[in-house]
């Protein structure tokens, strides 16, 4: 296939009008005029961006065990609707993921399902199963240091303790201090505010569990990650004592919502860590920009419109503090969490589109750090030889988030009505289009992600 005359970001971050060529399933040529062979198919990239597919390593798909939230198909289709043509998948499924039998199950699901490339984590249990060093595949052990109940909440330093002194593997953490956590609960457990939430598992809570972390990294040399860095008060922190060895990522939630959002979407505006204040997001702005954050992930996490308290008919108002939308349950009995794969792309782009940052830097930040961070090789750049996984992306083009464009199996967005640009036109999956003019090519299938290969 020859892409033609589209505006591709090339490595160093140079723009270069011109033409890729994909053999198979790898980028062979990169030049601003390239000659068509016989027979082969063209696609017009004119008036389009060409980039990496975005490699989203932090997502919730809910399968096995959760399937009426969100499964492998309907969320590889989501992916490829918002140019994600990778993920990096979390443990916590029924069963979750803490043994090598259940990574297999979930990599023989996402073979027969998944549109786009696909890797999981092992989770951490209080037992220290021997498979979080062994099991294969895996881009890494998750911890739930907080915000988590059952076998996966790992939150005694002293099991953490052992833990990072074990293995070389990375450790990507949910920081957050699980006794502060219960002990707020307490303290606020007579109010039927939603936005209590972010008042119970506050800013300390992060700090504390994100300052736990990397003391214990730095004290054994261990590859650590902070999934969706949530307060100032961490990213300042990290700015003075991050090591090469660590990084962190954002959320597009936390960069785009604040505490403000519980007027108009109440529970849909719940996760974990939750919304913080304005300052916050400016600080975590900043850091992004800083490099003191090094990418973006969604935290994917789908739930019914039901279990929010929501009926499916109400639409939520189209932006936020328009209006209080009717809470049907007790806050402490919605779950936390929110869709995103679909939206991530084209918020950030609207943003660079506002002068906040440049595309290239965007563009960094959802696929080449992540591939340099987890160890993904020949993903994430336009370089000849590379993984032919890339996104035509409209930049010029404005359009609503609506609820009956979504993709996603929960049918809803916090974003809903945000009318944003950066939409994807075309995603290509190792060479095959897998999602073109608003259709998904459900014959493609995605492969497996290797790490540190």
């Amino acid at each position: 296939m020859l892409i033609q005359a589209s505006q591709m970001l090339l490595p160093e971050g140079q723009w270069l009008v011109g033409d890729l060529r994909i053999t198979e399933d790898k980028i062979t040529a990169i030049a601003p005029h390239l000659a068509p062979e016989p027979g082969e198919p063209c696609l017009d990239g004119r008036g389009l961006l060409l980039l990496a597919g975005v490699i989203d390593p932090q997502v919730h798909f809910r399968e096995p065990g959760l399937e009426h939230k969100e499964d492998l198909l309907t969320a590889s289709w989501a992916c490829a609707k918002g140019g994600v043509t990778s993920f990096l998948e979390m443990p916590n499924t029924r069963p979750p993921t803490i043994t090598q039998a259940a990574l297999d199950d979930k990599l023989q699901r996402a073979a027969s399902k998944c549109v786009v490339n696909y890797g999981f984590f092992i989770g951490a249990t209080a037992e220290l199963l021997p498979d979080l060093l062994t099991a294969t595949p895996t881009c890494g052990i998750k911890v739930f240091m907080g915000s988590m109940h059952g076998d996966l909440l790992v939150d005694q330093e002293d099991i953490l303790e052992r833990l990072f002194a074990q293995g070389d593997r990375l450790i990507a953490v949910h920081a957050e201090d699980q006794a502060r956590i219960a002990q707020r609960r307490q303290e606020f457990a007579h109010s039927q505010d939603p936005a209590k939430h972010s008042l119970i598992q506050d800013n300390q809570a992060a700090l504390n569990a994100t300052q736990l972390a990397l003391r214990l990294s730095q004290k054994y040399q261990r590859r650590l990650h902070i999934l969706h860095m949530s307060t100032g008060e961490e990213a300042e922190f990290l700015r003075l004592h991050k090591p090469a060895w660590v990084t962190a990522e954002v959320t597009p939630q936390h960069l785009l919502l604040n505490t403000s959002a519980y007027g108009s979407l109440g529970a849909l505006a719940q996760m974990n860590p939750p919304l913080r204040s304005p300052q916050d997001q400016h600080t975590l702005w900043q850091a992004l920009l800083d490099g003191v954050v090094d990418f973006i992930a969604t935290d994917h996490a789908p739930h019914t419109l039901a279990e929010k308290g929501r009926s499916p008919e109400r639409e939520p108002p189209s932006d936020p503090g328009t209006g209080a939308a009717a809470i049907l349950l007790e806050p402490a009995n919605v779950p936390s969490g929110m869709p995103g794969v679909e939206t991530s792309l084209a918020l950030m782009v609207t943003e660079a589109m506002k002068g906040r940052c440049t595309i290239a830097q965007v563009s960094h930040w959802m696929s080449r750090n992540v591939a340099r961070a987890y160890q993904i090789p020949r993903k994430g750049e336009l370089r000849i030889g590379w993984d032919a996984d890339l996104i035509l992306v409209d930049a010029t083009t404005y359009h609503p988030v609506r609820r009956e464009d979504l993709r996603t199996k929960c049918g809803w967005s916090p974003f809903e009505g945000w009318n944003l640009t950066g939409w994807v036109h075309t995603t290509l999956v190792n060479g095959e289009i897998v999602y073109q003019n608003g259709r998904v090519n459900p014959q493609v299938r995605g492969r497996a992600l290797t790490f540190g290969v």
